[in-house]
């Protein structure tokens, strides 16, 4: 093979030199070859979202989230919250920008002139016009390869009370379908742009060097089977020698089967949210279908793995007759746990209160009825 068709190669060679290049000039800036990129975007579209930016220039949050940081620190961008999605930070340069840039296209446009030395136009125009055509393709497959991975934003790098009877550590995956009031992982529900995500190397950079310590890895959310690559995450984690724990809404029944039938996940935790006519309420989705929900907790009272259902009980929500249905909705169930509501303030909505350990003595009797161990988690010494 010919050194020209070494298509990556190349493309890496020139943004190497373009990035010393660059980082050298803009040093009396602050600034490097990345910022320069991102700043000139902004410039040339103010108001672009921090999402827009990194979705053209196929950046990571946590690139993107650094960067805009950085700008905003040398008063070179301001951050405002979009009127129609608070959670969208939306991008402006200032006075300061606005009287560097001549400084920064004339720079660009002096290396852009050396580069092109000794090419003729039409040479440049084919070389243009293939890039793009390259860059196009390069875009879609990287946009299919987040589409079909796991996100993940969030480590807890060792739990004994995750994973009951083993020394785990959890993983938190981002995005929900469903949209509890009480959930206390707001952040994890509706996703910041400015959030930090967590590569999938460096999670497994960090179980290979504590996997002779590790039982097992806690997958938990949001909602993991939201993640078209997490049967693939599981595998690799198994490969290590650990066990997996899936914490689920049991929403994604063909996945959780799937996961189930191939021996993947060794215990499941599955939320029993509320009665069934309390359903659609308690998770904040109307007229919900829970048709999903019932094969799931159908599937797991088949007994195929390791399995507990739980219920967090919020005073606004839950009475103590719904456990009464509860109990007949998962009759033959071997473990269900109740966890009192605790507000950290971190939950969807505010204001929400505990119910007392009485209430849920009656609750926790209710259900004892239909399923051989109920416990109550979490008792406030």
């Amino acid at each position: 093979m010919s050194e020209n068709n070494y298509l990556s190669l190349d493309s890496s060679v020139l943004y190497r030199c373009n990035q010393k290049h660059f980082d050298k000039l803009l040093d009396k800036y602050g600034i490097g070859y990345t910022q320069l990129i991102l700043l000139t975007q902004i410039y040339e579209q103010e108001g672009i979202s921090m999402n827009e930016l990194a979705v053209r220039g196929v950046f990571d949050k946590g690139t993107i989230t650094k960067s805009i940081q950085r700008l905003e620190q040398l008063s070179y961008v301001r951050i405002e919250n979009s009127e129609v999605d608070k959670r969208s930070k939306l991008l402006y340069t200032t006075e300061e920008t606005q009287q560097i840039m001549p400084d920064l296209y004339e720079m660009r446009s002096k290396w852009n002139s050396y580069l092109s030395t000794d090419i003729s136009s039409e040479e440049l125009d084919v070389y243009n016009s293939v890039s793009r055509r390259l860059i196009e393709k390069a875009r879609a497959y990287a946009t299919q390869l987040d589409e079909q991975g796991v996100r993940f934003y969030g480590l807890q790098k060792l739990t004994l009370l995750d994973y009951p009877g083993n020394m785990a550590c959890t993983v938190f995956t981002g995005g929900c379908n469903f949209r509890c009031p009480f959930c206390h992982n707001r952040s994890l529900v509706f996703l910041n742009e400015n959030d930090s995500e967590i590569a999938v190397e460096d999670i497994f950079d960090f179980l290979k060097g504590r996997n002779k310590i590790l039982d097992g890895v806690c997958i938990t959310g949001g909602e993991p089977l939201l993640h078209k690559g997490i049967r693939e995450f599981i595998e690799r984690v198994r490969a290590l020698g650990l066990k997996v724990k899936l914490d689920t809404n049991g929403s994604n029944y063909e996945m959780l089967k799937q996961l189930i039938d191939e021996g993947l996940v060794d215990y499941v935790a599955m939320d029993i949210k509320n009665s069934p006519k309390k359903y659609a309420m308690t998770i904040g989705m109307e007229n919900y279908d829970l048709s999903e929900v019932e094969k799931s907790k159908d599937l797991l009272l088949e007994g195929k793995v390791e399995y507990e259902f739980r219920t967090t009980v919020v005073k606004d929500f839950h009475e103590v007759s719904d456990f009464e249905e509860i109990g007949k909705w998962i009759k033959g169930a071997k473990h269900y746990y109740l966890q009192n509501f605790e507000d950290h303030g971190t939950c969807i909505k505010e204001g929400l209160g505990e119910v007392g350990l009485d209430v849920l003595e009656q609750m926790k009797e209710k259900v004892s009825a239909y399923v051989e161990d109920v416990d109550i988690r979490g008792i406030k010494e």
